[in-house]
């Protein structure tokens, strides 16, 4: 259980360093929502290792999103912290938009090729090596590399755009 929590946290720091400075949620805060989440997930057989923590860098990521999601529907000035001018361009809350645009991205991906936004979801936020999503997806790693080189393409566009 302790390599798993583990294993779990650097996920969850691997995200949170994505997120911007002075984010309300703490690495551990991220792992036991996610944790929570996945415990109430009914009909769930893990199949192995990397198919767990594909559910588990899911789940952190919809937390986030969720998150994001909430800080957008804050009235005006809620929550605002006091930030120096030289330090305003560290802390942008430009970074929860972007949270939320590529969630919004990937659902589109997601309905246009499902695979292809698989592929971002275990290689981008899960972590996991070229060879992992490969086994993970039942696919061969020059396929997962044709995705992910289309895919970070795609999304990329799709977030310009929007």
């Amino acid at each position: 259980m302790s390599v798993l929590y583990n294993e779990l946290r650097r996920t969850a720091r691997h995200y949170m360093q994505l997120e911007r400075a002075g984010h309300t949620l703490q690495t551990t805060a991220l792992v036991n929502e996610a944790y929570m989440r996945l415990a109430g997930v009914q009909q769930v057989e893990y199949r192995d290792r990397v198919h767990f923590f594909a559910m588990a860098a899911q789940m952190m990521r919809r937390v986030l999103v969720d998150h994001a999601r909430s800080r957008g529907y804050l009235k005006r000035g809620a929550g605002a912290c006091v930030v120096s001018l030289e330090d305003s361009r560290l802390a942008s809350p430009d970074r929860d938009s972007a949270v939320v645009a590529l969630d919004d991205a990937l659902a589109e991906l997601a309905k246009r090729d499902p695979r292809k936004a698989r592929v971002v979801e275990l290689r981008f936020f899960a972590g996991l090596s070229v060879e992992e999503t490969a086994a993970a997806l039942d696919v061969s790693p020059q396929t997962v590399l044709r995705d992910w080189s289309l895919s970070k393409a795609w999304l990329m566009r799709e977030m310009n755009h929007g």
